[in-house]
């Protein structure tokens, strides 16, 4: 991973208020947790209104994305990192098989009933809605481009390689 310093802007304190030309000076850590608390708060918000849950439409999608079908272990450790707790997703299992909208079958796998399908056809719908109040004002290439710097900051304070080269 190629390393960059060329940035000699010393750190500010963080400041909702900050004019464009003090934007170099702002902590990162501050406007992506910002960014990350009001994106989730809307995104549940809107979900709690047609009573889903993020992390119920997180399970819908994880059931029907993949060549065979998972069992609840798989689900369980494929989103509990995103959940809020080691628990959650067990508990979402338990929720949309009661809801119906989940089946087991004899191995013990889990698949999308009928209704579980539209249920996660309307929340994708809901979902890009979402998204596109999100990205209001915010073109593709800037969209890439924030997440590429994103991408690069993870990678440099993790070294997990996610850094593309220029």
């Amino acid at each position: 991973m190629k390393q960059r310093s060329d940035s000699t802007t010393d750190q500010a304190p963080a400041d909702p208020y900050a004019t464009d030309d003090m934007l170099a000076g702002q902590p990162v850590g501050y406007w992506s947790g910002r960014a990350h608390a009001a994106v989730t708060r809307h995104l549940r918000d809107t979900m709690a209104r047609v009573d889903v849950t993020q992390p119920q439409y997180w399970v819908l999608n994880r059931v029907s994305g993949g060549p065979t079908a998972p069992d609840r272990a798989d689900v369980v450790a494929q989103l509990t990192p995103l959940a809020d707790g080691p628990h959650e997703i067990s508990r979402v299992v338990d929720q949309l098989l009661h809801r119906g909208w989940l089946r087991a079958d004899a191995e013990h796998r889990l698949h999308l009933t009928d209704t579980g399908e539209a249920a996660r056809i309307r929340l994708r719908a809901l979902v890009s809605e979402v998204r596109a109040e999100v990205h209001a004002g915010v073109t593709d290439e800037e969209y890439v481009a924030a997440l590429k710097v994103l991408r690069t900051m993870v990678a440099n304070v993790e070294g997990s390689g996610y850094a593309q080269p220029d």
